[in-house]
Formats: structure tokens, C-alpha cells, sequence
């Protein structure tokens, strides 16, 4: 019997389905809030081991559901987000790894002072309380998600995709033995037993009481459907419409091994590399051999007058796509006069998620890390080192865009608030 039709025989409606979660998922937040350093990592160290010991049975479940995927005609690259083999897997389990080695900022003393009065006053860290993640395709934000909330003291509600449902429940069964574990409430991490796409609209309206805070992961309908319709906070970016700007300080094997990189590694994630700048001063030495290099490894190339001049194989652009997020083995490409123009270019065109400029002028450098409004502005690396764990961080649950509380990735500290203590002796106020 599936996890589906257990939550129909159980619950009347979707709806009564989501408030039982969300009940128990508050009563959670409550434990998991005080529960100490320890047996958060005990937690993680058991869901860990029990990914690994429990990999035949996850990857027969992803089995089932990229077969479905691809019977139903899913896209190369959400294809590739859904797929799992023995090396994501293992990364899965090492993400949790990483993410029990952090400190755990729950109760952290972010600042303290005291007033003439005699009040002690301090500002200390504490969860969010409960979350809600919607995302789509990727059976690995169920780990990354689930151990990031854990480790930072918040229960979760996670919904899946339903392309994912049987790998997404395969990987939270390992999450919910961790938990019982430690002692702690298997309720901590709830997986929404129903693909039922009520579910989503439950969750962004009418779960104020239970939810603190929303973020979606998944393409650009799933997000801006959240932004619109969640009457709670929301934690996500719509788009990564990332630039890569070759100065005419870039060394150019370092520029085609960056640009190459940033675009290819990955065409399906959000840090993927959508628009190439070269600098007009450098275009008679460096455009022909950047346009080539991608062409040859299987891209697309949609370029402007300049770009299609030194290569036949290059398409040409429309104005649309300089906003386009391709996901896929597709770039846009464009001559420009500087570092100036550079960053207007994408001012006009970005989504501020990251931007990536290549040079050895340490000047042209840091005008654009200055200017160019962005999450993530990176020099001489890879726009595909947009990403949590590479940060260090363990994991993410998404790269955000926006301006309040979280930007860039978001990882333990990301998904925490504060409060203030202060302590008097007996002080009245005049």
C-alpha cells in the first residue's frame, strides 16, 4: 500500500491531512528547539549511516521514478535532477556528514551589552520554528532539507515533486530513523504522504498557524506560485539568469576552462551560467575561441552581430534571450564595450543570483564585486560554485535572492532568527 493511499484512507480530505501535519510539526518545534548539540548530530550520524546501509533500496525507488519520468517525457536536464546513482547517494550521506560537523548556532550569543540602568541585555540565535520546502525533481533536497532544519532547530514539512515521490520517500524513511534514533519526534521531518497538488495550495494558504516560514526549490511556475499565493514569509529566487564577463585582463586559457565549466558541468542548476560578456578590447583574441570551445562541447550558442561574425555555427539572439534562463545546452552571447557596460548589461538583464567576472586587472575586479548587485559575484571561478556545500555550509535548501533575512545560499545560520534577553535586577521604567 502506498504512502498516498494510506493518507486517503486516513484523512477525509488533503486538507485535513496538512492541519494533522502541521499540529504535529509545531508540538515538534518545541523539542527541537531545546534539544541539545549532541543529539541533533546523533540524529544526523543515524540518517547518515542509514542512507548508506539502505542505498539499494533508495536507488530502486529512483529507479521506478525516473522510468515514469521518462515514459511521461521529462527534458534532459530535469532528468538529470532526478536521477540518483551510488556517487549521489554517497554525497547525500556526506552532506549530512558535513552538516553534523558545523556548530550549531541554536543559543548563540550574537552580541551583549549593558545599559546605565544596570539591564544586561543580549541578542541570541533561535530557530525560525517551522518550515514548509516545496520543491520539485531533486530526491537530494529531501536529505539537504531535512538535516539543514534538524541541525538548526526548526521541524520541517517537506513536499516533493511527484516525479520524486518514491525516491523522496525512500530517502525520508532514512531521515526518520535517524530521528527515532536520537529520541527525538519522527515529526521533526514530515514528507507529504499525497502528490495531490492540494496539498502545495494547503500549505501556502492556510497553514499560517503551523508555518513560519516557506521556500520553494524548483522551477520558475513553482516559485513565482509561491511568492503570489504563501501568506507566510518566503525564503526563494525566481530565476538564475547567471552572467559570465570575460575582461580584457582574462587570461584566456583560464577564461575558456572557466566559461566552459560554469556553463556545461551542469546545465540544470540554478548556478549555471546563461550569458557570456567578452570585453570588445579582448574579443579579436578571446570570442572565437570561447564560442568554439562551447560549441564543440555540445552547446547552443545564440550570440549577437559580433559573435555570429567569427562563427557561422552561432544563432542569432533576440532580445529575449538576455532574460532567458535556459537550463539546458544553451548560451547566450555578447560583445561589450567594458566593465561598465558589463554591469549594466546585467543590471538590465540578471535576476541579482550570481555573476562571475574573469581577470587578472585587480582594479576591473573590484569595481564589478562592487557594483554588480548580486547574491553570489565571484572573480575567476566558476558561477557553479553557487552552492552550499561549497561555501562550506554542508548543504543548501536553495540559493536566495532576496534582500531580507537570507541571501545567497541558505544553509544552518541562514534558517535561524534571534531574540533578546535581558536580564534587570529590580529596574522600573521612569
Amino acid at each position: 500500500m502506498t504512502h498516498e493511499t494510506t493518507a486517503v484512507m486516513t484523512y477525509e480530505t488533503v486538507g485535513d491531512l496538512m492541519q494533522v501535519m502541521g499540529r504535529a510539526a509545531r508540538d515538534a518545534a518545541e523539542v527541537l528547539a531545546l534539544a541539545p548539540t549532541e543529539q541533533k548530530n546523533r540524529a544526523l550520524r543515524a540518517a547518515a549511516a542509514a542512507l548508506r546501509a539502505r542505498r539499494p533500496e533508495i536507488l530502486a525507488a529512483n529507479a521506478g521514478d525516473t522510468h515514469e519520468a521518462v515514459a511521461k517525457g521529462l527534458t534532459g536536464a530535469l532528468l538529470d535532477r532526478l536521477r540518483l546513482d551510488d556517487n549521489r547517494v554517497e554525497a547525500m550521506a556526506q552532506g549530512l556528514d558535513d552538516i553534523e560537523r558545523l556548530a550549531d548556532p541554536i543559543g548563540k550569543r550574537l552580541a551583549q551589552w549593558s545599559r546605565p540602568n544596570g539591564m544586561q541585555i543580549e541578542r541570541v540565535c533561535v530557530p525560525l520554528g517551522v518550515i514548509g520546502i516545496i520543491y520539485e525533481s531533486r530526491p537530494n533536497v529531501t536529505a539537504d532539507a531535512g538535516a539543514l532544519c534538524l541541525k538548526s532547530g526548526n521541524a520541517v514539512i517537506l513536499r516533493g515533486g511527484s516525479e520524486s515521490a518514491r525516491s523522496s520517500a525512500a530517502i525520508h524513511a532514512c531521515l526518520g530513523q535517524g530521528l527515532e534514533a536520537a529520541g527525538l519526534p519522527r515529526a521533526c521531518i514530515q514528507l507529504v504522504p499525497t502528490t495531490d497538488r492540494a496539498a502545495v495550495g494547503h500549505m501556502l494558504s492556510h497553514m499560517a498557524d503551523s508555518i513560519d516560514v516557506i521556500v520553494p526549490r524548483g522551477g520558475k511556475s513553482l516559485i513565482a506560485r509561491v511568492q503570489q499565493e504563501a501568506r507566510v514569509p518566503v525564503i526563494g529566487h525566481l530565476e538564475g539568469v547567471c552572467h559570465v564577463y570575460v575582461d580584457r585582463g582574462a587570461n584566456l586559457d583560464m577564461a575558456i576552462g572557466i566559461v566552459l565549466n560554469a556553463k556545461m558541468r551542469r546545465t540544470g542548476v540554478c548556478g549555471s551560467a546563461e550569458t557570456l560578456l567578452v570585453d570588445r578590447a579582448c574579443a579579436a583574441t578571446h570570442l572565437s575561441p570561447l564560442i568554439q570551445t562551447l560549441l564543440d562541447a555540445g552547446c547552443e550558442v545564440r550570440g549577437d552581430a559580433a559573435s555570429a561574425r567569427v562563427e557561422p555555427r552561432v544563432k542569432s539572439a533576440t532580445e529575449q534571450d538576455w532574460y532567458t534562463e535556459y537550463l539546458d545546452a544553451i548560451i547566450a552571447v555578447r560583445v561589450v564595450e567594458d566593465v561598465d557596460a558589463a554591469i549594466a548589461h546585467i543590471r538590465q538583464y540578471g535576476s541579482q543570483h550570481t555573476e562571475c567576472i574573469v581577470t587578472d586587472d585587480a582594479a576591473a575586479a573590484e569595481r564589478f564585486l562592487a557594483r554588480v548587485d548580486s547574491a553570489i559575484v565571484l572573480h575567476n571561478a566558476s558561477t557553479q560554485f553557487a552552492d552550499g556545500g561549497e561555501f562550506g555550509m554542508g548543504a543548501e535548501i536553495g540559493i536566495s535572492t532576496d534582500k531580507f533575512h537570507a541571501r545567497g545560499p541558505v544553509g544552518v545560520e541562514q534558517l535561524t532568527s534571534y531574540k533578546y534577553v535581558v536580564r534587570g535586577s529590580g529596574q522600573i521604567r521612569n
